[in-house]
This record gives C-alpha cells, structure tokens and sequence, in this order.
C-alpha cells in the first residue's frame, strides 16, 4: 500500500470474490482494523487459525503474517476495513502494539459496541469518498474508534495467562517509557534499568511480542515520528533530526534512509503527492 489511508468494506459479494482468489499468508507494510458486523471471520495469525462470528475486532500490526478469510453467515457479510500507515496515527500505534500484540482478534459481547464503532466508519467513510478528503478528520476519527475498542477490551478483562500477564504487563510499561524518552539518546541498558530488569530479559520479551530488539523498536518510534513530522510540520529536516535526538543532519538522513528506503527530502515530497 503507498496510500497512507485506506478504507473499504466487505459485502457478501466481496467475500465471494475473495474465497475465489488466490489468498496465501502474508504480511503488510501498514496497520490493518476490521470490524465485522455481520458474517464471520477466518483469521491465521501468530501460527494458529481462528474462526470468529460477527461481531468481532481483529487489528493486525504491520510486519504479522497473517491470512484472512471473510465468510457468509447465514448469508450475510458485513466488515469494514481500515488500513492506514503508522505515521498517520503515531502516537496511538504504538498503544495499539501494547494492546494488540497477544491478542489480535476480539469477540464482541454484544452489538452495542459494534452500532458506535459502525457509525464512526460510516462517517469514515463518507469522508474517504469525498474528491478532497481531509486527512486530520479522518485521524481524529480514527483515533476515537480505538478509544471505543480500548473501553471494551478492558471490559472483556482479556488475557487469562500468568506468564503472558507478566511479559505483557512489562511490555505496556517499556511502551509507556519509550514514549516518554524515545527523543533523547536511551539505549537498551536504561530502558530495562527503569524496569528492573537486564537488557537480554527485555529484549527476549519484545523479540516474543514483536520479533524486534529494543534498539530496533527504539529506532522505529523515532522513524515514525519522523514521518508524522515530515507529512504534518514545515519543520527543515535539520530540526527534525535534532528535536528526534539526531545531532547530525547527514547521519539522521542515512538511519532514514537505511529503515525507509528514502530520504527524509524524498519521504515528504512523495507524501505531497499523496495528499494533493
């Protein structure tokens, strides 16, 4: 996907065509939410296969092979789907790896919840069709649709399993640090020092959760805040690199590069294009 923002839904029709397609197990380049109202879901994820009546939550972070496999149900299938890059909500996606990182699918209890998240996405939508969207609505929706998601997983009180308790509990709280240090020059050693923890246990808990090292996540919240810099400021690539801890603009532009594939020049330039 080159968009940042994507969205489209998935009708009885749709999930025909699909079933008939070539479909293998995959991974994104961007952060996948489906909210399935009617129908059911076959979803492989993590290494297992999980077939789930409407109505659900699966949100699938970038970089998981996965496979998904919208059914009818009693003739019916109704799911929204919503793609968007990790740039375009930073500061919410990694929340999102926190709360989804064990537990990407979600049956809902009731459709109280799935009537408010619907009428967000139709909103959503309606805004996507438009000939010139405006992105900073879509986010802010966006954005709450999570908030909604979040209010009802805490209800559903789900992860039952001690061990994946612990190493989530300590995986929310390094998230939570990283957010609050991930601008200045931390290395792994003071991220599991806040922890009381060494370095090897920490980073054996995120290459579990995310199959990355600490260093590697550290770099990746600083690209993605790069990039939401470089799409919603004027900032020079100078001052984004300083403000990101980045003391040398040569440097911060090849650590770009090298996870992006682009200069940071090149990444806001093809950004315009999108977004005019």
């Amino acid at each position: 996907m080159t968009e940042i923002f994507n969205m489209f839904r998935i009708t009885a029709a749709e999930s025909q065509k699909i079933m008939h397609s070539v479909n293998e197990p995959h991974a994104h380049n961007f952060e996948e939410l489906i909210i399935g109202g009617q129908g059911q879901l076959e979803h492989f994820i993590d290494f297992k296969s999980r077939l789930m009546d409407a109505p659900f939550i699966s949100f699938v972070t970038q970089g998981k092979i996965h496979r998904v496999k919208p059914l009818l149900k009693d003739g019916k299938c109704d799911m929204w789907v919503l793609r968007f890059k990790s740039e375009f909500i930073a500061e919410t996606t990694f929340s999102l790896y926190a709360s989804f990182h064990d537990k990407a699918n979600i049956s809902m209890q009731s459709n109280k919840c799935f009537e408010k998240l619907d009428t967000i996405c139709k909103i959503i939508y309606d805004e996507y069709q438009q000939d010139a969207p405006d992105l900073s609505v879509i986010r802010q929706l966006l954005s709450a649709l999570f908030t909604i998601i979040e209010s009802e997983r805490r209800k559903l009180n789900l992860n039952d399993d001690e061990s994946k308790k612990i190493q989530s509990s300590t995986f929310k709280n390094f998230l939570r640090l990283l957010e609050e240090h991930y601008k200045e020059p931390k290395d792994v050693n003071f991220y599991a020092a806040k922890l009381f923890m060494t370095s090897r246990n920490l980073n054996l808990i995120c290459q579990n959760i995310l199959q990355q090292s600490v260093s590697e996540i550290i770099e990746i919240r600083k690209l993605t805040q790069a990039k939401n810099l470089l799409m919603s400021t004027d900032k020079n690539v100078a001052e984004i690199g300083y403000e990101l801890g980045f003391n040398e603009k040569t440097y911060f532009t090849h650590a770009f590069k090298r996870k992006a594939g682009l200069t940071p020049t090149e990444f806001r330039e093809e950004i315009q294009k999108q977004l005019s």
